[in-house]
């Protein structure tokens, strides 16, 4: 029975290799770990999908990474963010925060306003030209984000569209929100063979099976995905040239080698250490 049900789904379009809704601590799900799916989705290695009404708490404190970039997907709310680089500022609903840590970072988010305040925070493991660089930040407004029917483009190109964010190359992530009954179908580049997607309104089917508050991973290949929304859906796809490097984890770091690793965190520590100082941490 079990060998029937893979042919079926092997028929209805490329499989899932599986599927999460991850861990959920408070206002936050925690959907991709570098430990976990992230060892399979490289260089995407970490996903946290937030949802709430804010009650004045920060929503990430003032903390260090590197090694990595992290891209922010506000959906509603506003964000209020701080950077040691010297940046701070509002970002409206809609708009997009890249913030590439390169060899060390201090920065914090909090919601801005008192309404729901929802997104995504997804973190790019850095190619080794990168990982010890110097950090880097951009902010997209909505209106900035470019859009083609159902599809805004949050990195990378899709259908002649391109993201302005200065992003590695050969790493697309879309936004994509369908009307119930409608199909949207992705065709990935030219050796991406790393594809996930993150439903969080609605429900989707695709390879012939029902998404709903969850990630599914597509086994690697460059086949296309079908995705037809059951319900009005909102969601993310992604897809990518596979990371050739391990994984190297610190606390708040993923490099390419143990020597890239120690670089970053000495780096961190004097950031740190200065923040002190100042009386900015405790």
């Amino acid at each position: 029975m079990e060998l029937a049900t893979d042919n079926i789904k092997q028929q209805a379009g490329r499989p899932i290799a599986v599927r999460t809704r991850g861990r959920t601590h408070g206002p936050v799900t925690r959907v991709v770990s570098p430990a976990d799916i992230g060892e399979l989705i490289k260089p995407f290695v970490f996903l946290d999908y937030f949802d709430f009404t804010p009650s004045g708490n920060a929503l990430f404190p003032m903390h260090p990474h590197s090694g990595i970039a992290t891209i922010t997907v506000l959906l509603k709310g506003e964000l209020r963010y701080e950077h040691t680089t010297g940046a701070a500022g509002v970002l409206s609903a809609g708009s997009l925060e890249w913030m590439r840590a390169g060899n060390g970072i201090w920065h914090d988010a909090s919601p801005a306003g008192a309404g729901r305040f929802q997104g995504y925070q997804l973190w790019v493991a850095l190619p080794r030209s990168l990982e010890n660089g110097i950090p880097h930040s951009q902010y997209v407004a909505a209106e900035a984000v470019p859009r083609k029917s159902a599809v805004r483009v949050v990195l990378g190109s899709f259908d002649g569209l391109h993201s302005p964010i200065a992003a590695p190359e050969r790493m697309n992530l879309l936004h994509i929100r369908l009307q119930a009954g409608h199909s949207w179908r992705y065709q990935p580049p030219a050796g991406h063979t790393v594809a996930w997607a993150h439903i969080h309104t609605g429900s989707i089917e695709v390879s012939g099976e029902l998404l709903r508050d969850e990630l599914a991973v597509f086994v690697p290949s460059g086949d296309a995905l079908e995705f037809t929304a059951q319900a009005d859906a909102d969601f993310i796809v992604a897809s990518a040239v596979p990371h050739p490097h391990d994984l190297v984890l610190g606390h708040y770091s993923v490099h390419t080698s143990k020597e890239a690793l120690a670089r970053g965190e000495a780096e961190i520590a004097n950031i740190g250490q200065q923040l002190r100082t100042n009386g900015r941490l405790r």
